[in-house]
């Protein structure tokens, strides 16, 4: 069984005997068989060293008998290896004469080295590296190159010995690569020999590399007319898109010197809003497409100067500083634009403020004639509710006016209009005087009614009708002319009147049903009724010495016992004097409040 070492110089024996036959079979020479005969009289030697050297030797023994003659021949081939820079390392001539294979075997991978893998490099592969490939690579080079002849990715790459044997009949049918190595020599060993290995797979690089300079011409040509196209078509894209460019800022700037103002603070501010939105999107996108578009031209120039070619010109109002100045009218056109829209704003604003004011101000001078006139009414009776009844009727059509200064006071609220220094009055202002004005009219008109009411109580003393009148003002809490149920039993309670509950009631409703209301003429009759019948002015000093139990004064707790209402105990708390006592309780004079009463 042969050692490692030996199976592989057997390999190599084998393998660079077959790379040397190449080339000079190449070259017209009949092959060798062995190298160690053939190469031992230096004919072969020299022959492959001028092919190898692409050169002449001169003279040498082409048919030497003697060994004088094949030393000879032997060293001017190894000379001329020397000459070339080849370092040849423990061999001289009568080594190769002798047949020495190990050294032999070293020489020829020196040459190997030298003519045919040095400086070999395929996708940052070196040549040292390929000794590492095995066929499998060799398959992915041959569909690097030419994927025509084998598509790799198909491959069954535990298929060894079968992707070995595809490598070696495309390589020798296709690529002209000459079957180095044997099947066996790759498969049948976990370590095949290197040098074969690295022989054989050069043979692929040199290969491709004389594919590859045939193709250099082509692809030169190709490589112009793509730079040419490429340039091409960024130049059709940079006039096209200038030119859209270009015709938009016109677009829009023609757009708004025909955009007119309307005069209404909404579509100012609508105006403006549509102007802030044209900067955040229209505006920004057109930056980056100038910035674009000078990036793009900047390409195109620099892929000119690279080759050497003319400067392309754009044509005419499509060159940069044509889109320069197209910007300059632009941002002009924009400050025009901002300040028109401002400047507008401020008009309306300022219109607002005037027409509120004129409005709010005419509004409460009217409010103020109405208010000195109903305060100037004078004559009788009967004139002044005239007068009155007929500033009654011109108050709905305030309610109408005051509507105008609500609506242009919301559109001054919309207008963002927070100051006026043409009024100091506010819509609620003049709704607070409209409201007081109408309530002034009607305690006027309520005032006049009663007194024509009283006038008319000719069976009254005006002491009494006074009181009454006091006491019907009092309880009439909400000034409503009239009064409930509960104000009415607490204003009888306070003139001495105490009725039950089912009577006050069954009053009440008569009173309602007989006037529409307790109005003040119904309360006043019904106290003409009520003294007529039972209070005089004796009756109502019993009452109220009863209430006191005989003291000349009366206190709030006698009030309470006596169960008057709280109102009607208010009511007589204010109304009757007090006694000079100091401490104590408060005591009220009741004598001496109806002597007044009844003077």
């Amino acid at each position: 069984m042969y050692s490692l070492e030996t199976r592989s110089r057997g390999v190599q024996e084998r393998t660079f005997c077959k790379w040397l036959n190449t080339k000079l079979e190449m070259n017209g020479y009949p092959p060798m068989t062995s190298l160690v005969n053939d190469l031992s009289d230096g004919v072969r030697l020299i022959q492959l060293m001028e092919i190898m050297g692409d050169t002449s030797l001169g003279r040498y023994n082409k048919n030497p008998r003697i060994r004088v003659q094949k030393a000879e021949n032997v060293n001017k081939a190894l000379e001329f290896i020397t000459s070339r820079g080849v370092k040849l390392t423990n061999i001289g001539p009568e080594d190769i004469i002798d047949g020495n294979l190990k050294l032999i075997l070293g020489m020829i991978w020196t040459l190997i080295l030298r003519f045919t893998i040095a400086d070999i490099s395929e996708e940052g592969l070196s040549a040292k590296e390929a000794g590492r490939m095995d066929l499998l690579c060799s398959c992915a080079l041959i569909h690097r190159h030419r994927p025509d002849l084998l598509d790799y990715d198909k491959l069954v790459k535990t298929d060894r010995r079968g992707n070995t044997i595809l490598a070696f009949t495309i390589a020798a049918e296709h690529l002209n690569i000459p079957q180095l190595l044997e099947v066996e020599d790759l498969c049948d060993s976990n370590h095949p020999d290197e040098r074969s290995v690295m022989t054989y797979i050069a043979s692929f690089f040199h290969a491709f590399s004389s594919m590859d300079q045939a193709e250099t011409v082509s692809r030169r040509v190709e490589k112009f007319a793509e730079l040419m196209q490429s340039v091409w078509v960024s130049r059709n894209d940079y006039e096209r898109r200038i030119r859209i460019l270009l015709s938009a800022l016109s677009g829009t700037q023609s757009q708004w010197a025909a955009t007119p103002f309307s005069g209404t603070y909404t579509d100012a501010k609508e105006l403006s809003m549509d102007f802030a939105t044209y900067k955040q999107t229209t505006k920004r996108a057109w930056v980056t497409e100038r910035q674009d578009l000078a990036t793009l031209f900047g390409n195109v120039q620099t892929k000119l100067k690279t080759y050497g070619l003319r400067d392309y010109v754009p044509p005419s109002g499509l060159a940069l500083s044509d889109l320069d100045e197209a910007w300059k009218r632009l941002l002009a056109a924009e400050a025009t634009r901002s300040r028109a829209i401002n400047a507008q704003i401020r008009e309306i604003k300022e219109s607002l403020r005037k027409q509120f004011a004129d409005l709010a101000n005419d509004f409460e001078r009217r409010l103020h004639a109405i208010s000195n006139k109903l305060t100037a009414i004078e004559g009788t009776l009967e004139s002044q509710q005239q007068q009155v009844q007929e500033i009654q009727t011109r108050l709905p059509a305030l309610k109408g006016v005051l509507a105008n200064v609500a609506s242009v006071e919301a559109e001054c609220a919309a207008a963002n209009v927070e100051e006026n220094d043409y009024t100091v009055f506010t819509c609620q202002d003049l709704e607070f005087e409209l409201e007081l004005l109408n309530l002034s009219v009607g305690q006027k008109i309520a005032f006049i009614d009663n007194q024509i009411v009283s006038r008319n109580m000719t069976n009254l003393t005006p002491a009494q009708l006074e009181q009454f009148e006091s006491a019907f003002r009092y309880f009439d809490k909400d000034e409503t002319n009239t009064l409930s149920l509960p104000e009415m039993t607490a204003a009888l309670a306070s003139l001495g009147i105490v009725y039950t509950d089912e009577d006050m009631i069954l009053i009440f409703e008569d009173l309602t049903q007989a006037y529409g209301a307790v109005t003040y003429e119904a309360f006043i009759n019904l106290l003409v009724d009520i003294t007529e019948d039972q209070t005089s002015p004796e009756q109502l000093r019993e009452a109220f010495r009863g209430i006191a139990t005989d003291k000349p004064f009366v206190t709030e707790l006698d009030l309470r016992i006596a169960h008057l209402p709280q109102p009607a105990i208010d009511y007589l708390r204010e109304a009757m004097p007090r006694t000079s006592k100091e401490a104590g309780e408060p005591e009220y004079d009741y004598e001496r409040w109806l002597d007044d009463v009844f003077a």
